[in-house]
């Protein structure tokens, strides 16, 4: 049986899309510290302006993946330039992972990369997200030369869209 999924914007500071994110960064903290994670080296995360502010209208957009209408997943698409859009904050919860849900989510990113004419989006991700760059390879995203000034990245990804 396949498991519908309902992907829909939120705004960051909502209570659900808040709680989505700080999963999110206490998965991305762990597994880069390879340790647990709390609330206080979160909110200090936060504090330091790794929020999802930029992720509403008009500098970026927040879509949150449902899941038997329980929000499991998110991901953040941001303008780069006139361009080009970049994808940020992609996260399904363990429970709710290899039903589909990523690839609801990166379809769902792209069309909104279409609806504000970007030609291509662009992400960055880290050597211990084994599992994210086979996700992006396997839908399309090609590696490319550095860009930005994340200290974090060991990976650069792009996909070319189509007019």
């Amino acid at each position: 049986m396949s498991v519908r999924w309902a992907v829909e914007p939120a705004e960051p500071r909502t209570p659900e899309a808040a709680a989505l994110l700080r999963l999110y960064l206490a998965e991305m903290i762990s597994r880069y510290y390879r340790r647990p994670t709390d609330d206080t080296q979160i909110d200090r995360y936060l504090a330091d302006g790794h929020d999802s502010d930029d992720l509403a209208p008009p500098t970026g957009l927040l879509l949150i993946a449902r899941r038997r209408g329980e929000a499991v997943g998110c991901i953040g698409v941001r303008r780069l330039d006139a361009d080009t859009v970049e994808l940020t904050r992609m996260f399904v919860h363990a429970d709710a992972r290899g039903a589909g849900g990523a690839a609801a989510l990166l379809r769902s990113a792209e069309a909104a990369a279409h609806k504000v004419h970007a030609r291509g989006i662009r992400l960055t991700t880290r050597n211990d997200l084994v599992e994210a760059r086979a996700l992006y390879a396997k839908h399309g995203y090609s590696p490319i030369p550095p860009y930005g000034d994340d200290p974090l990245a060991d990976h650069w990804f792009e996909k070319r869209l189509a007019e």
